[in-house]
């Protein structure tokens, strides 16, 4: 059988027409495949999807691996003879073309095709798809093509259909009915069928209000059909199908254009150490194809890696895709009082690259008059949160926020170094924000001493909690709530407005306006700056590579003879890539038991799965507890490299 083009590999091909060369070849390297993040947005969608299904009762649906076109197709054909059907996951295969729909609704030759996804939106925002210019909005573009070639190969099928369009998603309006919403789909591999999915309710009464709805997409994909909205601006449609079914079979090189924003987030780019584990570059195929480079060019600072560089498309556009080709005038280089401006970031970055200059840019007397003003002990937090389509309690919208995690260090005067506290929700269907924040005010009250956060999304987080609780019934909301006025600011859209006494000092916003460390590449994640400032320091090099007991710095998760740093070949380690593993101690029969699917814990997206995994999976308590002790060392470690960057700025700097 021909390759086949399947929905996926189109909106692959929208993407860029080059993938579909790259697409499932492992000698290439595809570093979606490894995102975290995408694998805990997944998981959140499985539960709207049955949520979805029974809106629409009595359906069946079509099993089979993805991959038995033929075999899916047949069965939904003998479905599809009834008069009057519901499918999920219907199946159609036509003419290399394969596709398979969320829900599919047959009256007579009357269809609803229904797409299903774990978005939100809210039901008097009129421009949810297209934009108040008219055209469609970028965000949603990718699925409503999605659901136009949908539609376009069942109609291949059954030309003389009537099909209309509809995607059904969390309505934000909508408040949760009954208390533990979110429990009742969970994954258990003893559920006996091929989704591994229980359900705990039969019918959609059960919930009262439902959270879903849905919106009528048929005028957008009929403008799609008719070209009115294009996703490239020199192919229509039909035309696009054609040409990425043709690049596929043919499994050849479709020779597209690069482009800027498009290469520079590419997924077939290999990283040094995947390219010595013989990963091949789609990238750098691209490039040697189109542009003739060679080893010279790809090892040359180009603009891709220029922190947030919005004039990159437009320079890429004019062939300028190098750093030694830019200018002060160029980049539109402004100076700001006080701190640097980003085109001064830029510029350093630039200036740095081109000059392979890796000493540090530091304005000291900015950073000293900042630090010289903090308020000892010093409190470090991080967060670590998650937002879910389906509510935990009665009363709560799709999507609020949920605090489940957070780490604590304290900067003594003296320099002792405390992990002073630490909290984690482990308990599946527990809405925790409030006793989160109850531990929290417990942390930090006892002193005046400064708090410091890592970037603005503690400050966003604390907002939320607060109006959680003046919508609460809880007894300490009062207490609770000037507690979060008093180590916060409102946000901008804020009904009430507060800047507390001990607001929250942001890390990230002063490593922007003092400090440069031409190792971060120009990145400003702590992820990046931490490794970069161990690098950079011989301070932090002398103290962490000896054990945490002799340094004068105490953990609640790891042993005292754990080191933080190790220097291999003169190349510092980050500490994050020395995080054990999950199930370190586990033989290989309890792994292949486990349900979690988790190796290890070393960023947020992979704590984010990890908690999706806690609450929606019916795990034993030994996986559970391995997987709260992954977590908890994840979270210190981000709290402890504040710390560091806060001796490095203290000690090398200043």
């Amino acid at each position: 059988m021909k390759r086949v083009l399947s929905k996926s590999r189109y909106k692959l091909g929208l993407e860029c027409p080059n993938k579909l060369y790259y697409t499932g070849k492992e000698e290439y390297a595809n570093n979606k495949v490894e995102d975290a993040f995408l694998e805990a947005l997944a998981q959140g969608g499985f539960q709207v999807e049955e949520l979805a299904r029974m809106h629409y009762p009595n359906g069946i649906l079509v099993e089979g691996n993805n991959w038995d076109y033929e075999i899916l197709h047949n069965k939904t054909q003998l479905l599809l003879k009834q008069e009057n059907v519901i499918i999920y996951e219907a199946a159609f295969l036509m003419d290399g073309l394969f596709v398979r729909t969320d829900i599919l609704v047959k009256k007579g030759n009357r269809i609803e095709l229904i797409e299903v996804k774990a978005k939100s939106y809210h039901p008097e925002d009129e421009h949810i798809f297209i934009g108040k210019r008219g055209s469609l909005v970028k965000s949603w573009t990718p699925y409503l093509f999605d659901v136009a070639f949908q539609k376009f190969v069942i109609q291949l099928c059954f030309p003389i259909w009537k099909i209309s369009s509809f995607i059904m998603m969390a309505d934000k309006s909508k408040k949760a009915s009954i208390d533990g919403l979110n429990q009742l789909f969970r994954i258990n591999k003893k559920a006996g069928n091929r989704t591994g999915i229980i359900k705990k309710v039969n019918s959609i009464e059960e919930i009262g209000t439902s959270i879903l709805g849905r919106r009528n997409i048929t005028d957008i994909i009929t403008g799609i059909e008719e070209n009115r909205f294009l996703h490239h601006e020199n192919l229509s449609f039909q035309e696009s199908i054609r040409l990425f079914k043709e690049l596929y079979q043919k499994n050849q090189y479709a020779n597209w254009s690069t482009s800027f924003s498009v290469c520079k987030t590419c997924e077939y780019k290999a990283e040094k150490e995947q390219e010595l584990r013989g990963l091949k570059s789609g990238f750098k195929e691209c490039f040697k194809k189109q542009h003739n480079w060679d080893d010279y060019e790809f090892n040359k600072p180009n603009t891709f890696e220029i922190w947030s560089f919005r004039k990159g498309n437009k320079l890429f556009e004019e062939g300028i895709y190098f750093m030694d080709e830019l200018t002060e005038d160029i980049i539109d280089y402004k100076e700001e009082a006080g701190k640097l401006s980003s085109t001064e970031r830029q510029w350093l970055q630039i200036e740095k690259e081109v000059n392979n200059d890796t000493s540090i840019y530091v304005d000291e007397n900015g950073l000293a008059e900042e630090l010289n003003s903090w308020t000892y002990p010093l409190h470090f937090i991080d967060f670590e949160t998650s937002a879910v389509a389906l509510p935990f309690n009665k009363g709560t919208k799709p999507y609020e926020q949920i605090a489940f995690q957070f780490s604590h260090h304290i900067y003594h005067k003296n320099g002792r170094i405390e992990h002073a506290s630490e909290y984690i929700n482990n308990k599946a269907g527990f809405f925790p924000n409030f006793e989160f924040i109850r531990a929290l005010k417990n942390s930090l009250d006892n002193d005046n001493g400064m708090i410091l956060r890592y970037s603005h999304h503690e400050n966003t987080i604390l907002n939320a909690i607060y109006i959680q609780l003046s919508n609460s019934n809880e007894d300490d909301k009062d207490e609770l709530k000037s507690f979060i006025q008093t180590i916060s600011h409102s946000k901008s859209d804020s009904s009430i407005k507060w800047v507390g006494s001990r607001d929250m000092v942001d890390l990230w916003d002063i490593i922007k306006k003092y400090y440069y460390n031409p190792l971060t590449k120009g990145s400003n994640s702590i992820k990046t700056v931490l490794p970069a400032a161990l690098s950079s320091s011989r301070y932090l090099q002398q103290k962490y590579s000896k054990p945490i007991n002799q340094i004068n710095v105490s953990s609640k998760n790891f042993d005292k003879k754990h080191t933080w740093l190790e220097i291999e070949n003169d190349t510092v380690k980050s500490p994050y890539k020395m995080l054990p593993s999950v199930f370190e101690n586990w033989n290989e029969e309890q792994i292949e038991n486990s349900l979690s699917e988790i190796d290890d814990i070393a960023d947020g997206g992979a704590a984010l799965t990890a908690y999706g995994k806690l609450q929606y999976s019916d795990m034993e308590q030994n996986e559970i507890d391995e997987l709260t002790n992954a977590l908890l060392k994840y979270c210190e470690l981000d709290t402890l490299a504040m710390v560091m960057i806060f001796e490095h700025f203290k000690e090398d700097l200043i």
